[in-house]
């Protein structure tokens, strides 16, 4: 792999590599190394949260009523004989 002619990075890169025991093509490497594992343990947890969303979250509560009857005018209007007992009195 080729490195651009930078004298002054690759002074430094080195310095890095001396201090670290390796060779500048080693700290690469492990840098290499590092990414990859890093990038495939993230597709792992993507996909498992992915699966987590697909299944739900049971959030307590009870059956949510249907369109239907959220919409059912006629049980939600108080019976006439009903209302005219209550609004007499």
């Amino acid at each position: 792999m080729a490195l651009a002619n930078d004298r002054h990075l690759l002074k430094k890169a080195r310095a890095l590599a001396a201090q670290r025991g390796t060779s500048i093509s080693g700290l690469l490497a492990a840098e290499l190394e590092k990414f990859v594992n890093d990038e495939e343990e993230y597709q792992q947890a993507r996909v498992r949260a992915l699966a987590r969303l697909a299944s739900g979250f049971r959030l307590g509560g009870g059956k949510m009523p249907s369109r239907e009857e959220l919409h059912d005018r006629q049980a939600q209007r108080p019976v006439v004989s009903d209302y005219w007992l209550v609004a007499s009195h």
